[in-house]
């Protein structure tokens, strides 16, 4: 792809005078409705549809929302007319939109505004980012972020407990303002002794259920929060939050829906499955209600795929909340999120087997009269059940609560697609049942990646060789594998994530379970044609076929052919939703 293609992307759209070179006809193997008039061809391209019916195109024509042609180029020109606007995309790779199937849309935008300690690779990285905004910082105002993670840094803390950095260090740089710092899993954080004062959390403070609060050798309290114990200090800050007029939260809310859509606009994401921010109650109805005031307004530039919060599913709001969209509907409302365990980085994911560098087993977060109850209000209502659940033990515990629901209901489960998100470590007996139950695998590649060099501490070699990111043996059994990032957790990159499951390359250069790994094609299916089928949407998007939406990812590189090391450089040259081009390489961001 050349490299003046982003520079002059504009310039190669053809006004409605240009004369083609190419011959007029339709091509009779691709189908389309002549008598309308594109709005946009796409030719010129290399055309991965996605469709086993046609996997490769050179054009594609648009009118309105929809797909009108799919071919080569010379029958493209049957679809124009004297308003039509021709992009000549010069050998670029166009995709069906790309799906990401497990993020945090909100959390994302927010964390612009946030400490983004991402690429941290040193815990004097969070202090000096700490130590700056201190001095930024209003009086009694808190500071917040996210992203480190004690196992990517170059060097040990002086004083830690359990592996975790304690407040110490980070009250001494800011001893004034509250201090929140999620961990990079959002399943921990790491606070100092105002925030800690704030939320009344003492020596004496029990842990509560699902959570544990971590203490030094005198019994105070070390700052480093897990899992359910993250909302004692949680409530304190949203308490503060609270004081800031309801118009200033309300500005805060749309810059961060706005923030966020713009990052996944831009790295070519078209649709996102999205869990609510927090698991706390009333959080993902705040959520929606957001969505679909954007939606109302005609601003919300993606497609949306949102999940109410378990504390939120009562049959009186799984009714009123639901929306399937029809036409080019953007927001859909059917998925219930609830969380079996914690994380791995954490040591909160639920092992069947002690952790390897630890004495216990992780955290049952929810109990399974809960996840029972969360099971039985989704078939009832027509929702998925999409449940956390990373460790082994977490795993089987949710397909137990699965099973059993469907050998009760056998009708109302026929295609229920419930789904496991994240199944990380799943024992090898379960990974049939997840096919045999039709249970949707929501998976990170990226997470494969990025844990891999410290995954064998948490496991030991052998449970990690059996059992950790079992992409191949899911693939392999028939589950329906779909991919993501879980941003803010990570990065918003697809292409890290595919690269995850396709290529398995770590930081440092090591290939991560090898024997796990799926081919290109695999792959870029768990971001397209499976994304929409875990969404019920397998009629309207997923592939680039004749009357599915106009959802289009252009990219830089071919997927299927560009080197390995390639693979996760891809870069998003247009994003097209809904037949608009939502995002374009080069052209200026509005403010």
């Amino acid at each position: 792809m050349p490299v003046t293609f982003r520079r002059t992307l504009a310039a190669c759209l053809l006004g409605p005078g240009t004369l083609l070179t190419a011959a007029c006809g339709a091509d009779p193997q691709a189908g389309g409705d002549t008598d309308r008039t594109a709005d946009l061809i796409l030719r010129g391209a290399s055309v991965l549809t996605m469709d086993a019916e046609r996997p490769r195109a050179e054009a594609v024509a648009i009118a309105g929302e929809r797909i009108v042609y799919v071919g080569d180029d010379a029958g493209a020109e049957a679809f124009r007319g004297p308003e039509t606007r021709v992009l000549d995309l010069e050998g670029a790779t166009v995709l069906p939109g790309l799906t990401d199937s497990h993020a945090h849309l909100i959390g994302t935008g927010r964390l612009k505004t946030q400490i983004d300690l991402l690429e941290s690779t040193t815990f004097q990285e969070l202090l000096d980012a700490v130590a700056a905004a201190a001095e930024r910082a209003g009086p009694g105002e808190w500071i917040v972020g996210r992203g480190w993670h004690q196992e990517k840094w170059t060097d040990t803390p002086e004083t830690t407990v359990r592996g975790f950095p304690v407040h110490e260090p980070l009250s001494a740089v800011s001893p004034d303002n509250p201090v929140s710092i999620r961990h990079a899993s959002g399943h921990g954080r790491l606070v100092n002794r105002r925030a800690l004062q704030a939320a009344d959390v003492t020596a004496d403070t029990p842990d509560p259920p699902g959570g544990e609060i971590l203490h030094l050798p005198d019994g105070d309290p070390s700052g480093m929060l897990l899992e359910e114990a993250e909302n004692l200090v949680e409530d304190a800050y949203r308490e503060w939050l609270e004081s800031r007029s309801a118009a200033e939260r309300r500005t805060d809310d749309r810059r961060a829906l706005q923030a966020g859509v713009e990052e996944f606009l831009r790295h070519g994401i078209t649709a996102v499955h999205t869990p609510p921010a927090e698991s706390r109650r009333g959080e993902s109805e705040a959520e929606i209600a957001l969505y679909r005031e954007a939606e109302d307004a005609g601003e919300l530039g993606m497609r949306v795929y949102a999940m109410v919060n378990a504390s939120d599913a009562t049959d009186e709001s799984l009714g009123r909340l639901r929306s399937v969209p029809t036409g080019d509907g953007r927001l859909t409302v059917r998925a219930i999120k609830a969380y079996a365990d914690g994380a791995l980085g954490s040591r909160g994911a639920l092992l069947l087997n002690p952790y390897a560098d630890d004495d216990t087993r992780g955290e049952e977060v929810t109990t399974e009269a809960e996840l029972r109850r969360v099971a039985e209000l989704a078939l009832r209502h027509g929702y998925q059940a999409a449940i956390h659940a990373i460790g082994d033990a977490a795993n089987r515990r949710v397909l137990d609560v699965y099973a059993e629901l469907f050998e009760r209901q056998p009708e109302e489960a026929a295609d229920a697609r419930f789904r496991i998100e994240h199944a990380q470590i799943v024992h090898p007996d379960d990974v049939a049942r997840l096919a045999d139950l039709g249970v949707v695998a929501s998976m990170q590649g990226v997470h494969a990646t990025s844990d891999g060099p410290w995954t064998p501490t948490r496991l030991g070699p052998e449970r990690t060789r059996e059992r950790a990111y079992p992409f191949r043996d899911l693939w392999d059994a028939g589950v329906l594998v779909v991919n993501g990032t879980d941003a803010p957790v990570e990065r918003v990159d697809p292409w890290a994530s595919i690269a995850g499951m396709a290529v398995g390359r770590t930081q440092g250069g090591e290939v991560f379970n090898p024997h796990h790994l799926l081919t290109r094609e695999e792959a870029l299916a768990t971001y397209t044609v499976n994304a929409a089928r875990a969404a019920f949407e397998e009629e309207r998007r997923g592939t680039i076929a004749v009357g599915k939406l106009a959802d289009l990812t252009v990219v830089d590189g071919d997927p299927l052919s560009v080197p390995d090391e390639a693979l996760a450089d891809i870069e998003a040259l247009l994003t097209i939703v809904g037949g608009e081009i939502a995002y374009e390489a080069g052209a200026q961001s509005p403010e």
